[in-house]
């Protein structure tokens, strides 16, 4: 049959969207399929050594030794799901625990609670002894302060020393970094001081290498072209010191309107992005500063508020499928007692350990709900600011993945199943896009450590190839050849 159109005439009409689909993928790349930290945790420049990580790790353990002793205590500090029905003596709490722990798999199934309880205690205790902080960032903003400018030279020269060393020994978190002050007219000048000491320090002492998933953090970000600056700051500075080029990399705190919505009106977060010209690798939202831009009163201020939501679905709208990491805000009420027992004093009377008890049990259950709002809103990474807060980010994180592990197991079980036997034409593309939602909820839940590689294989379906592959396209077309 013979037709209009010849080749030439297709291409010439082709081309237009040809050129639009190759800038639309270098714009929207993907999700990397690279490891994200499920925190980051800040620390006061000048409290930073190599060993900062284990002692928060060791420091997070013994709170949950002292204000929540056994799993049953801890899943009704937190009100997991079922918990008032869990032992309350320790004697049957210890008999329960230990029939969960020699049967995992039947005690899921006879006692659901209780066997919640028990894994995911277990595995906050193994996670804060193993890699207690897989995210870490050196102070120089908030966490810090503004100090005589002599000191906060020997700051950032002696973390620099630190990082340094913390490398030789292996005992850096996996993921880390600085966070300098803002680019603003009162202070870019001692930000990009100290970041130069820093860099400078640290690359001679290392021979110009950084640590792995190193980043730059920039606060108060308001223009691109504070990003074009720090951006010109990265060039000059691998230039000077021996670091490879594009080695070092920024993320951005979103924390005011501006970093929202330009003057304009426009959505800022594209142009902050593009100004990075690629050095750009996450966001991170301020609660605080945020809802303080927007002029909420301080008793209103929370990580739950209206205007947060807003902004961070915003974030989530402007930033899906480009490959940048995005990061909730932290809750800064505090875990802490308000009794501390003297050194050779005398022991804390009841009702001060029962103050202490329900102090920092009531500050846990705040982070705790905090962090699964994130993760219900599909935030999957937050901000620490205490040692004790790290035994509710794991709580919060594990519980949401292994709370929804038998749905998702079944899913994608029988997805998988069921589009391996589609035709290629047909449904592939909610095919690859429901399946791929699913394959990240075991991906996420193998990375945080809720599940071991051998339990998200066989509770996926998958091999442990196709988990690695980390793509339900490759996974599907390898199923669709056997």
């Amino acid at each position: 049959m013979k037709t209009s159109l010849g080749p030439q005439d297709i291409n010439a009409l082709l081309a237009p969207l040809t050129d639009a689909e190759q800038r639309f993928a270098r714009h929207f790349p993907g999700e990397t399929g690279a490891r994200q930290p499920v925190h980051t945790v800040y620390g006061g420049a000048h409290l930073f050594k190599a060993g900062t990580a284990k002692k928060l790790g060791d420091l997070g353990l013994r709170a949950l030794a002292t204000y929540a002793p056994d799993p049953f205590a801890f899943a009704r500090a937190i009100d997991l799901p079922g918990s008032q029905t869990l032992p309350s003596s320790l004697a049957e709490a210890e008999s329960v625990a230990k029939a969960v722990r020699e049967n995992p798999e039947l005690a899921r199934r006879t006692h659901r609670h209780a066997a919640l309880a028990v894994v995911l205690y277990d595995r906050i205790k193994e996670k804060l002894a193993r890699e207690p902080i897989e995210d870490y960032r050196i102070d120089f903003e908030d966490g810090y302060g503004n100090r005589p400018d002599a000191e906060e030279d020997g700051h950032a020269v002696a973390a620099a020393d630190e990082t340094a060393k913390g490398m030789a020994e292996q005992v850096l978190s996996p993921f880390v970094g600085i966070r300098v002050k803002p680019l603003s007219a009162e202070l870019r000048t001692r930000s990009i001081r100290t970041l130069d000491l820093y860099v400078t320090a640290l690359s001679e002492k290392t021979g110009g290498k950084l640590p792995e998933n190193f980043v730059v953090t920039l606060p108060k970000v308001m223009m691109p072209e504070q990003i074009v600056t720090l951006r010109g700051l990265f060039d000059a500075l691998e230039k000077k010191t021996g670091l490879a080029p594009g080695a070092l990399k920024m993320e951005l705190m979103i924390e005011t309107t501006q970093a929202i919505f330009a003057a304009d009106g426009r959505v800022s977060l594209p142009s902050l992005i593009d100004a990075g010209e690629g050095r750009v690798i996450s966001a991170h939202f301020g609660t605080y500063d945020y809802t303080a831009s927007c002029n909420v009163t301080a008793a209103h201020q929370s990580i739950k508020h209206l205007s947060c939501d807003f902004a961070k679905h915003v974030m989530q709208v402007s930033l899906a499928s480009t490959g940048i990491w995005m990061s909730d805000g932290a809750t800064t009420v505090m875990p802490i007692a308000p009794h501390a027992q003297a050194k050779d004093g005398p022991p804390l009377g009841p009702k001060q350990a029962s103050e202490n008890l329900e102090s920092v049990q009531r500050a846990w259950k705040l982070h705790y709900d905090n962090a699964m709002h994130g993760l219900v809103g599909g935030y999957y990474q937050g901000w620490d600011l205490h040692p004790a807060q790290l035994v509710t980010r794991y709580a919060a994180v594990y519980s949401f993945f292994l709370g929804g592990l038998d749905a998702a197991s079944d899913r994608l079980t029988n997805f998988i199943k069921r589009a391996a036997q589609a035709t290629l034409v047909g449904d592939l593309f909610d095919d690859a896009a429901t399946g791929q939602g699913l394959l990240n909820f075991f991906l996420r839940a193998k990375n945080c450590g809720a599940l071991t590689e051998d339990e998200a294989a066989r509770l996926s379906g998958l091999s442990a190839d196709e988990l690695a592959s980390r793509s339900f396209v490759k996974i599907l077309a390898g199923r669709r050849k056997h």
